[in-house]
């Protein structure tokens, strides 16, 4: 049990412990004195699991009511009376036969099948008033302490995740220990909410989901298109610039590749079935593209001197994802990775890792990401099964890495069994929107496939050695860095990556002449450019504007075509007048260069 220090706080104050266990242990409580309040205002709801979880907690729930947001101040009011009733939490061991006959009674189907699997093991119930639960644990001395939480949504949830079994309702909360920290979080998910790149993504038409194509597959719409072909230009411009050589290979191949590639045996539950055609030959849509690259490796016979071979590809790869976890462009089924393989001789090794990841660095001050870290993913010696059983491997490739960390400067955190199947990787975390640490970038180093595919290459004396490879993602798929891109900036873009960067609005019809003319010089000097020629007042196309967030207005009028000068007004408000046209194209093409994040070159508001 999770109890208050011994010094004890005055009357009506928060706990002292502020530490992650607590948190854990108030969010479990919290789970439970929900689920006993929805018990007792919705009769007939039956109970399966309710854990604590990242910043909050959940429980699933089958229940004949279908609920909704607006049953929230009813069950909160209840929690709020149980947790009032100061009421402490118990444990209490138990057999299997008493435990399945308890629940049984109870018409609670889903602790039943729960308890199925626990023959053998320790049963423990949690009681707290007249609410008992099948439970491990971790919670705290007494309801008292559940002073501040909140519910926050409900959601649909397959029991145990598996889209054949019932669909269960999921309501989620939040709790924390004091009154401050809860309305900081709360906050936060407004802001988060607001910066949701499936909101922002339909605001702005960037995609789109069509039912009649399926969950998991966006159409991009121009919009959308042309930012993430700008990445995409911008990435390949980048690496062919480091040595890099770009490629195209099929979003297909015999299950063979994969067979051989060890993708089948520990993917393959992420695989789309495979495609049998005639001569039983059977195909699989591709979830990885290491494999073609390694065929384009075998290609050749290459020399120590070709190496490093640096191959790249925009390679586009398909992912079993279950329904309920597919999420606007963020987690889909169709995604195309900006991917590349370095086949390397070994003592190549620190130097190509080092430069991946002064290349990260470099593409993330590009895009202004700060609020980042570096995850060593180490394996788990214990599983044998997970990870390839090669211990003098797996020390040698984990103690490269650490050198190619150390070398570029950077502190990193180590986390057992967060590696590749077959190799230790670096992880690059970024926070989103809502706090949470996102994977973004990787570099693999990889042993084993050479092993697989028994990779060449002829040393300087002519006898055949095994390169070494290294796996990375820069810019991570085109649709999670677009998703993250959107709530990074809230959808108002640099300059650089906006789909339009200019609108000319005119004041009357007069001025459309001018209008298009102008409209001319920008596109011709590389700049996107829309016209709003309406008959609308001014002040109505500029709020229209507003709302597609474009970085750039300029507004003609009589006096502006008059004076051959422009007014020029940017989103934030920002205003120029008596600008002339010369003078915005440089400044509009040096901030496009220069990659910008905010224009400098006008007053500040």
């Amino acid at each position: 049990m999770i109890k208050e220090k011994s010094q004890k706080p005055a009357e009506g104050s928060a706990p002292e412990t502020h530490s992650q266990e607590f948190l854990d242990a108030l969010r479990h409580s919290c789970a439970h004195v929900m689920a006993q309040a929805v018990q007792e205002l919705f009769p007939g709801t039956k109970i399966s699991i309710g854990p604590a979880i990242e910043n909050g907690f959940y429980y699933d729930f089958d229940s004949p009511h279908r609920f909704t947001e607006e049953d929230f101040p009813k069950i909160e009011k209840r929690m709020q009376e149980i947790a009032q009733g100061n009421h402490p939490f118990k444990g209490e061991e138990i057999s299997f036969e008493e435990a399945k006959k308890f629940w049984e009674e109870r018409g609670e189907k889903y602790k039943v099948e729960i308890l199925e699997g626990l023959q053998g093991q320790k049963i423990t119930h949690y009681h707290h008033d007249s609410y008992t639960d099948l439970c491990r644990g971790g919670h705290l001395e007494s309801t008292k302490l559940l002073r501040h939480f909140k519910l926050l949504s409900v959601a649909g949830a397959y029991w145990r995740g598996d889209e054949k079994n019932a669909m269960l309702q999921r309501i989620y909360g939040t709790a924390w220990a004091t009154k401050e920290d809860l309305e900081k979080h709360l906050k936060m998910l407004e802001e988060a909410k607001a910066r949701d790149h499936r909101k922002l993504g339909t605001e702005l038409r960037l995609f789109s989901i069509s039912d009649k194509i399926g969950p998991g597959l966006p159409l991009w719409l121009p919009k959308g298109a042309t930012i993430r072909s700008l990445i995409e230009r911008y990435i390949v411009d980048l690496e062919r610039s480091l040595g890099y050589q770009h490629v195209y290979s099929p979003a297909l191949a015999r299950v063979e590749l994969y067979k051989q590639s060890g993708h089948w045996d520990h993917f393959k539950e992420n695989m789309y079935p495979a495609m049998q055609f005639e001569n039983k030959e059977e195909l699989v849509l591709r979830p990885m593209n290491c494999p073609h690259h390694i065929m384009i490796y075998k290609n050749d016979l290459h020399s120590y001197r070709d190496l490093p071979l640096r191959i790249a590809e925009l390679g586009t790869m398909y992912r079993y994802e279950r329904s309920g976890v597919l999420s606007g462009l963020s987690r889909v089924r169709a995604m195309t990775l900006n991917d590349a393989h370095i086949f390397c001789l070994p003592d190549q090794i620190r130097n190509e890792a080092t430069g991946v990841l002064r290349l990260i660095e470099r593409v993330y001050k590009d895009f202004g990401f700060k609020d980042y870290w570096f995850r060593l993913s180490l394996r788990d010696p214990a599983d044998k099964i997970k990870y390839v059983d090669n211990p003098a491997m797996w020390d040698k490739a984990e103690r490269l890495l650490k050198e190619a960390l150390s070398e570029v400067g950077v502190s990193f955190k180590e986390a057992a069994g967060e590696a590749a199947y077959y190799g230790p990787k670096i992880d690059v975390q970024l926070h989103d929107a809502l706090g949470h640490s996102e994977t973004l970038s990787t570099l693999q180093l990889d042993f084993y496939l050479p092993e697989r595919f028994d990779l060449e290459y002829v040393n300087k004396d002519g006898a055949r050695e095994r390169p070494v490879m290294i796996h990375r993602g820069i810019v991570s798929t085109m649709e999670r860095m677009t998703a993250f891109l959107i709530e990074h900036y809230a959808g108002n873009f640099p300059l650089w990556l906006s789909p339009i960067q200019v609108k000319i609005l005119t004041l009357t019809n007069a001025e459309e002449g001018p209008a298009r003319t102008l409209e001319e010089h920008l596109l011709a000097a590389g700049l996107r450019v829309s016209l709003d020629l309406r008959a609308e007042k001014i002040s109505a196309k500029i709020r229209d504007a507003q709302l597609e967030k474009i970085p750039y207005m300029i507004i003609l009028g009589p006096k502006d075509v008059a004076a051959k000068t422009l007014s020029v007004r940017l989103r934030d408000g920002r205003q120029a007048h008596g600008v002339s046209e010369e003078k915005l194209i440089q400044e509009l093409i040096r901030e496009n260069i220069s990659k910008t994040l905010s224009p400098t070159w006008l007053e500040p508001k």
